[in-house]
């Protein structure tokens, strides 16, 4: 998996929105359910939101429900993460994964336990 920011960069202001996206090249797309981590320095890498293989259906943490959205474009094997109203506490390295068995309901309880992962995208939130 392949992760990277989109066109706005990774660096923005409170307030700001941020589109991530994620490369599945190599896996059969519709096999695995998707999921969007991050990890600020110092903490517990935590789950931010995850979408269901063929069903599309989407699951967030509390703490980003209602400014992050995941997508996904099965054609182009790709998933998205656009992200508005960015706030300081957002700042992290954000990881997509993947998994065939744990869906968007159950990543957060599998913590580094998904079959694959993106090496990771810098997130800033700084004014």
């Amino acid at each position: 998996l392949s992760s990277a920011a989109g066109v706005w960069g990774g660096v923005v202001q409170p307030g700001d929105s941020l589109g991530l996206s994620c490369s599945a090249s190599g896996l059969t797309f519709l096999d695995y359910h998707m999921g969007w981590f991050r990890q600020a320095p110092g903490k517990e890498r935590e789950f931010v939101g995850g979408i269901a293989k063929i069903s599309g259906n989407t699951n967030y943490a509390d703490s980003v429900k209602g400014r992050f959205t995941i997508s996904e474009d099965n054609a182009k094997n790709l998933v998205y993460l656009q992200m508005s109203s960015l706030k300081p506490e957002d700042a992290a390295v954000y990881y997509c994964a993947a998994d065939r068995r744990v869906g968007p309901l159950h990543m957060h309880l599998v913590g580094y336990g998904m079959d694959y992962w993106g090496k990771g995208t810098q997130v800033t939130v700084s004014s």
